[in-house]
């Protein structure tokens, strides 16, 4: 079987919760649903059944002890051009910057090329879809004191995503506990 593959945190209901309350004012968006909402570490592509076993095998072997998140802020992708993407930032993670760094380690032991792009945790809220600039503007400007109380991470997880006319859809394949 073929998956399509990512490596994320979980987020508490109550941080879900005060996501969604984000997501509103525009009308030319996919907002993402609350129970979606998470914080992707690595998106790996597609893989087979051998993959996601070598990568269960390698990532269970991760030594990183338990850390707190907090959320603040938010902003768009890309950054300098069209908003295609409305999204919340985290506060700056020195453990949340060395787990990422371990999970690439073990991805390119499991054959996975390093990302090519700079690590920019966030947690995406919705695709924009041609909304006037001056409205993502101005919800940009109303959203930017956006914070959350800090959240014990104790975990992450392996999912597989299956994309339809809707909206992706996330299963758990595996989880990992930090200790």
């Amino acid at each position: 079987m073929d998956y399509r593959l990512f490596i994320a945190i979980d987020l508490p209901e109550t941080v879900r919760e005060e996501l969604s309350r984000l997501c509103c004012s525009l009308e030319k968006i996919r907002w993402v649903s609350e129970e979606q909402f998470h914080l992707t570490l690595r998106f790996i592509g597609r893989g087979d059944g051998a993959l996601v076993r070598d990568l269960c095998d390698r990532l269970s072997i991760l030594e990183t002890q338990p850390f707190f998140l907090s959320l603040q802020g938010t902003g768009c992708f890309p950054p300098g051009g069209d908003p295609k993407i409305l999204w919340a930032g985290l506060e700056q993670s020195v453990p949340l910057s060395k787990l990422y760094r371990q999970i690439q380690k073990e991805l390119v032991l499991c054959g996975i090329e390093r990302e090519g792009r700079k690590f920019i945790p966030h947690i995406t809220l919705g695709r924009l879809k041609g909304e006037p600039l001056l409205n993502v503007g101005q919800w940009l400007s109303r959203t930017s004191s956006f914070k959350t109380e800090d959240f014990e991470v104790d975990s992450f997880h392996l999912y597989t995503s299956q994309l339809y006319p809707e909206g992706a859809v996330h299963n758990k394949l595996a989880s990992f506990l930090l200790y």
